[in-house]
């Protein structure tokens, strides 16, 4: 696959085959993916923790929150979750700036997912209290996000906007969940 397609292909899919499994070593060779990319001044402050056992990932799910934009859906239906997670800690004994490294590493991480077949969502709306008690998390890291994987179950298209589109993502009547994005032109500036 060209890399462009890769990164097009790269969508935030929130529906999956429920009965496809994802593999603990699967998780765990993206998580890998995040151990080589770069991170600012080298400190390498984010830690990672793989939720692949089904009973752990189903009392995970009521934790998060789907799909800000689509105000009628509530997440996927119990066939259609995440078969499982990679919760994103940053250690505040290392660092307490992650910013630049953690968009790195979960887009590095889902463009691996992307290539092996499966799919994910950033999930940045989080119960952290519940999250760290769930998963006894200790005050030392700082909970970032969630990246729930699986192999998807729906169509993202990337739909091309024009000067007063909105970048509200939805759902059309059959289904196809489509994402605004503005173009090359609309993004590259010269103030010469």
């Amino acid at each position: 696959m060209h890399f462009r397609d890769l990164v097009t292909k790269c969508r935030s899919y929130r529906r999956f085959e429920g009965a496809f499994p994802v593999a603990e070593d699967t998780v765990r060779d993206l998580v890998e993916l995040a151990c080589y990319v770069p991170s600012a001044k080298n400190l390498q402050p984010l830690k990672f923790m793989a939720v692949c056992e089904p009973a752990l990932v189903e009392a995970l799910y009521p934790c998060l929150s789907w799909a800000g934009y689509l105000a009628d859906w509530s997440g996927p239906a119990e066939g259609e979750r995440p078969r499982a997670y990679i919760v994103m800690l940053g250690d505040l004994m290392v660092s307490t700036e992650f910013a630049c490294d953690s968009g790195i590493a979960a887009q590095t991480m889902l463009l691996g997912a992307t290539a092996s077949g499966l799919g994910g969502c950033i999930l940045g709306s989080l119960d952290r209290q519940k999250i760290r008690e769930l998963l006894k998390i200790p005050e030392r890291f700082s909970l970032l996000m969630v990246i729930a994987l699986g192999k998807p179950a729906e169509t993202v298209v990337i739909d091309q906007m024009r000067d007063d589109d909105s970048v509200r993502y939805f759902r059309d009547a059959n289904g196809l969940h489509h994402v605004p994005k503005r173009t090359v032109d609309d993004v590259l500036l010269n103030f010469l």
